[in-house]
C-alpha cells in the first residue's frame, strides 16, 4: 500500500489535457467575440426568443421564468451601479480627501459589472434556464400571472432606488462613446462676407 497514487495519473492526465484544450478553444473564440458587441447581443436575443418559445409552447417551467428575471434584474443593476459607491466612498476615513470635493474634475463611470461579463452571465443564464425546461422536477406548477406581478413591483421599485440613486449622486451609467468632432467649422465663422 505505497499511496503515491501512480497507477491512476495515467488516466486522468489524457482526460485533463482534452478537457484543458477545449476550455483553451472556449476562451479562444469567446475572446474573439468581445469587440463585436452588437453581434453578441443579438445572439443573446436569438438565445431568448428560443426560450421563451420554448415556455410558452410547452405552458410551464414559469418559475425559472421567475428565478431567471430576478437574477437578470441583479444583473443589471450590476451593471447601472458605479464601482465604487459614492455613499460609502464620502465618508471612508473621515478626513479631507484628494481632489477636494467642490471641484468639477472629470470622474469616468465604471462601472461594477462590466458589458461583456453583464452579457456573458445573461447568454448563459438564458441557456441554463433553457436546458432546465427538460426536467420536469422543475415544473412547479404556480400562477404565472401572480409571479408576473410580483417581477414588475420589483422591477419598479428597485429601478426608482437606482434612478434616485443616479440623480442624488450625479452619475450617468450611459455613454454613447467617445466624442467625435469632425473637422466642421460652425455656421457663424464660416459664413464670412468677403
Amino acid at each position: 500500500m505505497d499511496g503515491s497514487g501512480g497507477g491512476g495519473g495515467s488516466l486522468a492526465t489524457p482526460v485533463q489535457k482534452r478537457a484543458h484544450e477545449a476550455w483553451r478553444i472556449y476562451k479562444y473564440y469567446l475572446d474573439k467575440t468581445t469587440p463585436h458587441s452588437t453581434y453578441r447581443w443579438i445572439g443573446t436575443l436569438v438565445v431568448f426568443l428560443i426560450y421563451s418559445l420554448r415556455v410558452f409552447s410547452i405552458h410551464g417551467f414559469y418559475i425559472i421564468s421567475y428565478a431567471l428575471g430576478i437574477y437578470l434584474l441583479n444583473l443589471l443593476i450590476g451593471f447601472l451601479s458605479p464601482l465604487v459607491d459614492p455613499e460609502l466612498d464620502l465618508s471612508s476615513d473621515g478626513g479631507p480627501s484628494l481632489p477636494t470635493r467642490g471641484s468639477d474634475e472629470f470622474k469616468p463611470f465604471i462601472r461594477r459589472l462590466p458589458e461583456f461579463k453583464f452579457w456573458y452571465s445573461m447568454t448563459k443564464a438564458f441557456c441554463i434556464a433553457f436546458l432546465m425546461t427538460f426536467f420536469s422536477v422543475f415544473d412547479v406548477p404556480v400562477f404565472w400571472p401572480i409571479l408576473l406581478c410580483y417581477w414588475v413591483v420589483l422591477f419598479f421599485l428597485t429601478m426608482r432606488r437606482q434612478i434616485s440613486h443616479m440623480i442624488k449622486h450625479k452619475y450617468i451609467p450611459f455613454s454613447i462613446g467617445k466624442q467625435k468632432y469632425s473637422g466642421r467649422r460652425s455656421s457663424a465663422s464660416s459664413g464670412r462676407a468677403d
